[in-house]
C-alpha cells in the first residue's frame, strides 16, 4: 500500500498542501505588513479577525489534502474571558498544530521560528510569545508576558500552551511544566485523541523521523484526529499559590479524560536514562530519583551547570571531610527541608547520619550531562586524586557506583586493565588514553561482570521502540508509595 501511494497519492497531497500553505502566506503577510514589533503585541482588530476566517479555512484544505478528512471536536471552546490558557495533551506530533490552526490562538514558539520562510510569516501572524535561547533571562521574561496576556481581561487572544514539554507517546502524561499556571487563571484542558488504526503521527525523539513521519500518514486513506474541549478549571485559593499543584491537579483531569496514567518523571529524566554515554545507567539506578529531588529542591535547569562548578569547588576544599544533615544545608544553601532530607538520605551509605559531599557532587554532574561521562569521570579525579594527581582501585569504585546510582560495582577488572605498569593507583590521563582506546569499557569490563544476563543494560532494553523508556511505563509510575532506593545500603 505504501509503495503503491507513494507513486500516486503521496506527491498529489504534498503539493496541494505546499500550495495551501503558499496560499495562506500573502494573507498573514498583509496583515503583517506595515506594523512594528509593537503593533503585532496589540489586541486583534476587527479586520484581522476577517484574515482569520479565511486563514482558518486555508489551514484547513491543508490539513484535508494531507488525509484529516475528520476533525472530530468535542466540547465547548472557552471565552478567552472565561479561560486565558487553553492547555493541550499529550503532546505526541507536530499534526498537533491542528488545533493551533483552528484556534489561532498563541503558542509560545522559539525565537528563531519567526524567520524560517513563510512558515515564519504565518507563525509572526499569531503573535506567540517567543522564547529566545541566547537570552538567559528568556525564560522570566516569558513566565511574565503570558502573565500579561493572561490577566488581560479576554482583551488577548487565548494562549495554547502544551505543558508536557516535549513529544510522547501518549501511554501517559508526563510531568507538566509549571508555565501554564504561573498566572494563576482559570484554565481550559485540551485533550487530543487520534483514533488511527495505524499510528503514523507520533514523533517522539525515538523512532521515525520527522520526514518519514509525514510520507507514511500522506500514505494513508484516510486520518482522523478528536479535540475535545474540557470543562474549564477554576483553580482554588491553595492551587493560584502554587502553580505545580495547579499542574498536577489539571494533569489528573486530563489523564482521566483520556483513560490513561500519570508518571512523575519528565522528558529530562528519560533523556537521563537514555544517554548515549560511556556509563549507561541501570534500570535500579538512583540517579533518577536524585533528578527528581533537584528539580524539587529549586535547582534550576539553566543554571545547573553553573551550580555545579559551585559546589565542586566548595568539595575540593573539603577533600575527604563527611556532613551531617545540617552541614550539607549550608554548603547547598538551602533551608532544611523534607526534600532535603530524602537527598540526603540517598548518599547515606550505613545511615550514620553523614555523607561524603563528593558523591553529590559526581551524581549532580551526570544529571547535568548524562551524556559526558569522561567529563564526569575527570571531575571526579579531580575531587579524589591524591597530592599526586592518582586514584586507587577503591577510590575508582566510589566513583562509578556513584556515576551509575548503584549500591555494588566490581572495578577490579578495569582498574587492572587501565593500570597497565601494576602500580595500583592511576591518573585521570591513564583512564582517558584507555577510554579512546576502549570506547566500550563500560559493556566489557563492568556490565558483563557485574550485572550478567539480568541486568537488562542492553540498549533494546532500557528504550521502548514508541520513545518512552521502559522504566518510566505507567505501571511504575506509582514512586511515591514506595521506599527510597539508597545508592549504598
Amino acid at each position: 500500500q505504501i509503495a503503491f501511494m507513494t507513486l500516486t497519492l503521496f506527491p498529489i497531497r504534498l503539493f496541494f498542501a505546499a500550495f495551501m500553505m503558499l496560499l495562506a502566506w500573502p494573507f498573514a503577510f498583509i496583515a503583517s505588513m506595515g506594523s512594528d514589533e509593537q503593533e503585532l503585541v496589540k489586541p486583534l482588530s476587527w479586520w484581522r479577525k476577517v484574515v482569520d476566517v479565511l486563514l482558518k479555512a486555508i489551514m484547513r484544505m491543508m490539513w484535508l489534502a494531507g488525509g484529516f478528512h475528520w476533525i472530530t471536536v468535542k466540547g465547548r471552546r472557552a471565552l478567552p474571558a472565561e479561560a486565558p490558557i487553553l492547555t493541550v495533551a499529550p503532546h505526541s506530533s507536530y499534526f498537533d498544530a491542528i488545533p493551533v490552526t483552528m484556534t489561532f490562538a498563541s503558542i509560545v514558539m522559539k525565537a528563531e521560528s519567526k524567520d524560517i520562510p513563510v512558515w515564519g510569516t504565518l507563525i509572526k501572524y499569531i503573535r506567540p510569545v517567543f522564547v529566545s535561547r541566547s537570552d538567559q533571562d528568556s525564560r522570566r521574561k516569558t513566565v511574565e508576558e503570558i502573565k500579561r496576556r493572561a490577566q488581560s481581561d479576554g482583551k488577548w487572544p487565548q494562549i495554547m500552551i502544551f505543558p508536557e514539554g516535549t513529544c510522547t507517546n501518549r501511554s501517559c502524561l508526563i510531568t507538566f511544566k509549571p508555565g501554564a499556571f504561573i498566572p494563576g487563571v482559570p484554565v481550559q484542558p485540551v485533550v487530543l485523541r487520534y483514533p488511527n488504526k495505524l499510528d503514523t503521527i507520533t514523533w517522539t525523539w525515538q523512532g521515525p523521523g520527522a520526514l518519514e513521519i509525514l510520507w507514511l500518514t500522506l500514505c494513508q486513506l484516510h486520518n482522523s484526529v478528536e479535540i475535545e474541549f474540557l470543562p474549564v478549571y477554576i483553580p482554588s485559593e491553595e492551587e493560584r499559590k502554587d502553580p505545580v499543584l495547579y499542574a498536577n491537579n489539571v494533569r489528573r483531569v486530563m489523564a482521566e479524560a483520556l483513560g490513561v496514567s500519570v508518571t512523575d518523571y519528565t522528558f529530562e529524566d528519560c533523556q537521563l536514562a537514555l544517554a548515549e554515554g560511556q556509563l549507561r545507567l541501570p534500570p535500579d539506578t538512583c540517579l533518577l530519583e536524585f533528578a527528581k529531588l533537584v528539580r524539587s529542591l529549586g535547582l534550576k535547569p539553566e543554571t545547573l551547570e553553573d551550580d555545579l562548578d559551585k559546589y565542586a569547588a566548595s568539595a575540593m576544599k573539603m577533600k575527604k571531610e563527611k556532613v551531617d544533615l545540617k552541614e550539607f544545608s549550608a554548603y547547598l544553601e538551602f533551608p532544611e527541608s523534607q526534600t532535603l532530607e530524602c537527598m540526603f538520605g540517598l548518599f547515606d551509605e550505613d545511615e550514620a547520619g553523614t555523607i561524603d559531599i563528593r558523591e553529590f557532587v559526581i551524581a549532580l554532574s551526570v544529571v547535568c550531562k548524562p551524556s559526558k561521562t569522561l567529563e564526569t569521570v575527570e571531575l571526579a579525579f579531580q575531587l579524589y586524586q591524591s597530592e599526586n594527581g592518582t586514584i586507587t582501585e577503591e577510590d575508582l569504585a566510589h566513583i562509578l557506583k556513584t556515576a551509575m546510582g548503584v549500591s555494588q560495582i566490581d572495578v577490579t577488572h578495569l582498574f587492572r586493565a587501565v593500570d597497565e605498569e601494576e602500580k595500583g593507583e592511576i591518573t585521570f590521563d591513564d583512564f582517558y588514553r584507555f577510554a579512546e582506546l576502549q570506547p566500550h569499557f563500560a559493556e566489557d569490563y563492568l556490565y558483563a561482570d557485574q550485572m550478567g544476563a539480568e541486568s537488562s543494560l542492553e540498549t533494546s532494553s532500557l528504550s521502548a521502540p514508541n520513545g518512552i523508556c521502559t522504566d518510566f511505563s505507567p505501571e511504575n509510575a506509582d514512586y511515591k508509595k514506595k521506599p527510597l532506593q539508597k545508592k549504598l545500603n
